[in-house]
Parts: C-alpha cells; structure tokens; sequence
C-alpha cells in the first residue's frame, strides 16, 4: 500500500506566474489521475486557504465525503496567511472546524519570521488540546528554528501525532556546526514527532537537479533518527510538478535512497501513515 501524506488541490491555481490552465491544473481530478498512474492507493490532502481559495476547506471536504476510501483531509486552520493566525480563540476554531468537516486531521503553517512561542502559550496549549480531545494529527509546517517550541507541544500532549512537513525543511547549504539539521534531529527524541518523507527540492538550491543526490546525506541522518516507523512519504503535488514528476517524487525514495531496506521503504511509503490513520478516519 502507497499513502501519499502530503498533496493539495485547489478549484483554482494559486500560484505566480500565471498559468495557461488556472481552473484545472490544480483540481483533485487531476490529483486521483496521478495516483492511478502511479499506484498510489489513498492521499492525505493538506488543505490551504491561500490566493483564490478562501474555500478550500469546504472543497476538500466535498471529495473526501464522495471518496472516503481514498481521500483524507488535513483542514487549514489559523494558518500564517489567515487573518485569524496567533489570534485568541483558536481552540475553538479548531473544534468548530472538527465539527463541520470529515478531518482526519489539520494542517497549521506558521510563519518563518516567528520563534514558535505562540505554540506553547496558554492560546496554543488550548489549541493542541482540542487536537487530543478529538483525536486529531497536528500537521505542522515549520522552520527549523521552530523546533525547540514544537518539541514543548510534543512533551506536553505525548499522545498527538505530530507530522512535520517536508523533511523538516533543512538546508544542505547550512554551515557547519547544521544548527538547522541539529534541531530536527533533537526533536526525533520524542516518540510522538513525525516525518514527512517530501519536498527534496526544498533543501537545495538546485530544485530541478532530480535525484537531488545533494541532499542525501540530510535525508540519511533524518532516517537514521527517525527511523521508518515516524517518516511518512508525501509527493506535494501539484506543488512539486516545476521540480520533478508525481513518479520522481516515489522513486526519490523507493529507487535513490539506497541506504534504506526495501522493509523500511514499505513503512515510508504507506504503513506508517496508515497506522496513524487508523481511528482517525471519520466514519
């Protein structure tokens, strides 16, 4: 089984520059088209309310309801591009969105300028409860720096999954001594953070050099610590089509990673998110 843990759809491309297909390039057809493809059996969409989409919550939801067997949804909550971001009442948007959607889960990207303290306030404390009252998987896009703040969360709620987007977004170009690297390592100490085996290109500057071979000693560290039992694959479509196919996107792992047992790949690839989904479904 293949689990995609991180995609999106939107009904209208949100991105610059301009694109010839705006009203399709984006839309969950095209997204199931490459899974078919590509054996990929369920995805994980990671919703966001970003240029052209205040509703992509609501959208999601309407193919996650129609196609329960395939699709899960992360809602986007309080993001760093919505106007209710690090604002009192987050919790209870929380619940209100746990009420009206079919979530498995959320989706919070905060801001890079930020030190993440907001994350463990009493407002975010608040927040991360709700998650564990209602059996939620904190999705969680962060910079590395944030780490020490995410790791305060995960101590204070040990039974909440806590998925990190893209590999940590560590930078190769990092110098010596790898601050970046070395908190996302640290966070590895706790059973509860997670993974997201995606977005290689997000840690170099050569974003169109697939396989990303220059990369690949921070993905054997971060699989050395996390092992496969924490690390979810994700391909990051359509956001990774300017970088490397949905088929690249599988085979960065499953063909270039060398390092890793074909045993370990199976659980990267769809066991290990299927055990967090596991209850999380909604019925």
């Amino acid at each position: 089984m293949i689990i995609d843990s991180h995609c999106h759809a939107w009904s209208r491309w949100p991105y610059q520059p301009p694109v010839p297909d705006p009203d399709t390039r984006g839309r969950i057809e095209q997204l199931l088209f490459e899974m078919d493809q590509n054996g990929v059996d369920r995805a994980v969409l990671v919703c966001a309310r970003i240029d052209h989409n205040p509703d992509n919550n609501e959208y999601v939801a309407d193919y996650v309801r129609a196609q329960p067997d395939r699709l899960h949804q992360f809602a986007d909550v309080d993001c760093s591009w919505w106007p209710t971001y690090h604002t009192p009442g987050a919790a209870q948007r929380l619940a209100e969105t746990a009420d009206a959607l079919p979530i498995a889960g959320f989706t919070h990207y905060l801001d890079g300028s930020d030190d993440g303290s907001w994350l463990h306030s009493d407002e975010g404390l608040a927040f991360f409860r709700v998650a564990v009252e209602r059996n939620l998987i904190a999705s969680i896009s962060c910079q590395p720096h944030h780490h020490p703040a995410l790791r305060r969360v995960a101590q204070a709620f040990p039974s909440l999954p806590i998925l990190v987007h893209h590999l940590g977004m560590v930078k190769v170009a990092d110098p010596p001594p790898h601050t970046g690297l070395r908190e996302v390592l640290a966070s590895a100490s706790l059973p509860n953070m997670y993974l997201k085996f995606s977005g290689f290109y997000y840690m170099t500057e050569t974003k169109w050099n697939f396989p990303f071979s220059d990369t690949m000693w921070v993905v054997r560290a971060l699989y050395e610590h996390y092992g496969p039992y924490r690390m979810c694959w994700g391909s990051d479509y359509p956001v990774v089509r300017p970088n490397m196919t949905y088929r690249q996107a599988i085979e960065a792992l499953r063909t270039h990673c060398t390092f890793i047992p074909d045993a370990d790949k199976a659980w990267i690839l769809g066991k290990t998110l299927a055990r967090l989904l596991e209850g999380r479904v909604p019925s």
